[in-house]
């Protein structure tokens, strides 16, 4: 049997070996880079709450080498949406996805996220004493969290965030209870003006608002002393700036979003009363695809309030 030497032929096919060689490794390194940067979830874990009377689930995200390492972290309470659940930013926000990029990339330090399920409570005490989620949130959740988890327990390590009504109550707990946070990042902030409540549609205010503020209530009878206590533009017009700026706040909402209008407003009173704050108006809509491109930057806002100065 003859065989032909042709050096071209030979480079071309060392090359290609080279190549295939250089790809796989590339390939395996790539995938064992990616395992080890995942995040771990756990899912549905539970909070006998002896305020509310009942269990409240909560899902956690933990950076890749929590269980790798013996330090504390900063911890950030993600809050969901109405008619929505403690697995939304999970399941719909894919937000351990973010987390573990970011991280990866340095864009955030590694941090405990975690998303209680507030059911359709707005996570705030309704004005019969009913619920009582304020109180379930500040006087029994987070110190369960702290006790349960490696969290720094302290308020410059400690941040809220959220999405719509999720986005509300990071501005009410903020501006209720300043000294526990270090940083509040509302997306799609669910607040509404005095004058937007009382022409709601009656059919929207007794599903909606109704179970918090008062049922059968028409136009201006549902401005009432629980209204304004927990109304996000009365809270910052009868709070001082100097109260207000104990959190630092990332405020975001897309530009055809109907509570863009709402969100402006509370930017404008910011502004009046020399509040510092980072305000964002970008393309989108009330929905997953605004809140997925928006929550990096949120929680790389946030990180830079845990870090040292």
């Amino acid at each position: 049997m003859q065989y032909i030497y042709n050096s071209k032929i030979y480079f071309l096919m060392l090359l290609f070996r080279k190549k295939t060689i250089l790809w796989t490794i590339c390939t395996a390194f790539s995938a064992f880079s990616l395992g080890q940067s995942a995040g771990k979830v756990l899912d549905q874990k539970v909070v006998k709450s002896t305020i509310l009377g009942r269990n409240v689930f909560y899902t956690v995200y933990l950076p890749s080498d929590y269980d790798n390492s013996q330090r504390s972290y900063p911890v950030v309470y993600l809050l969901h949406g109405y008619g929505d659940d403690n697995t939304g930013w999970l399941q719909f926000g894919e937000v351990n996805r973010y987390a573990d990029k970011a991280i990866a990339e340095g864009t955030i330090p590694p941090m405990i996220i975690i998303m209680p399920n507030g059911d359709s409570s707005w996570f705030m005490n309704s004005f019969d004493g009913k619920e009582k989620y304020e109180d379930f949130f500040v006087d029994e959740f987070i110190p369960t969290i702290e006790k349960t988890y490696r969290v720094k327990a302290e308020k410059r390590y400690r941040a809220i965030a959220g999405l719509s009504m999720g986005g509300f109550a990071s501005f009410l707990l903020a501006l209720k209870h300043p000294d526990l946070f270090a940083a509040a990042a509302p997306l799609s902030a669910a607040i509404y003006d005095n004058e937007s409540i009382a022409v709601m549609e009656d059919k929207a205010y007794e599903v909606e608002f109704a179970p918090m503020y008062g049922h059968g209530l028409k136009g201006k009878e549902r401005l009432t002393p629980h209204w304004y206590n927990n109304s996000i533009l009365n809270l910052v017009e009868n709070k001082t700036v100097s109260e207000i700026s104990k959190v630092r706040y990332w405020v975001d909402c897309g530009d055809k979003d109907e509570l863009s209008v709402d969100n402006c407003q509370l930017h404008i009173a910011f502004m009046r009363k020399g509040v510092p704050h980072e305000f964002r108006i970008r393309d989108g809509v009330h929905s997953w695809t605004y809140w997925r491109s928006g929550i990096t930057d949120a929680l790389h806002f946030i990180g830079q309030s845990f870090h040292q100065r």
